[in-house]
């Protein structure tokens, strides 16, 4: 098969909510894609620049809230709201981004994104902490030495608003998103966060009419 010139995106941050209750309807979407003309990319958006203030009371309340609501509206989704009292939650998501990307230098990008999340929703850690962010690292069995670096580098700062970036001229409409670009540019994928058969006949439906 020749090189596809087609990419879906995956526009996301580890530490949103509603990207941790995507999992496991995107993992059945990746198993599902190897029969179409076509390649994934992850991309970071970025959800919250980084804070030192703790986080004030009144989103706090919304966040839990809307854990409340994604529980409701997608089923099985698990959710520690210890993370509420054992941590000092903060708005702030770059760190774990940057952990995404610095990862990926020990091309484990993917395996630290839902390490973040399993972290966040089902230990009550708070990936905002760089402390969190090497000891997940750590369990990954990664060089944490290079992981600590990479971290805060330069380098991985500058990737991380780069990918910000091209998120932000894509048509999505908050985290997570699907886009599909091809030769006619880029096309939003609506989500059902209950059935992959919906989104992959929305793929296939938006590809170029030879090659669905």
């Amino acid at each position: 098969m020749a090189q596809s010139k087609n990419t879906l995106f995956y526009v996301h941050d580890p530490m949103c909510s509603w990207c941790w209750a995507f999992v496991p309807v995107w993992q059945q979407v990746q198993d599902a894609l190897g029969e179409l003309p076509l390649k994934v990319e992850y991309l970071l958006g970025g959800l919250a620049p980084d804070s030192d203030a703790p986080m004030p009371a009144d989103m706090q309340h919304m966040l839990q809230t809307t854990w409340q609501r994604i529980q409701q509206h997608v089923p099985g989704t698990e959710f520690n709201f210890a993370f509420w009292t054992d941590c000092q939650p903060r708005r702030s998501t770059w760190p774990a981004c940057r952990a995404v990307l610095a990862a990926g230098n020990q091309q484990q990008e993917q395996e630290m994104i839902l390490a973040i999340q399993q972290a966040y929703y089902l230990r009550a850690l708070n990936p905002s902490d760089d402390s969190t962010l090497i000891q997940l690292a750590q369990e990954l069995g990664l060089d944490t030495e290079r992981f600590a670096a990479d971290l805060d580098s330069t380098s991985t700062g500058q990737l991380l608003e780069q990918q910000m970036q091209q998120a932000r001229r894509m048509p999505i409409n908050g985290f997570p998103s699907l886009v599909l670009q091809t030769t006619d540019g880029y096309q939003l994928i609506p989500l059902d966060y209950n059935s992959a058969d919906n989104i992959l006949s929305a793929i296939r439906a938006a590809l170029p009419t030879a090659l669905a």
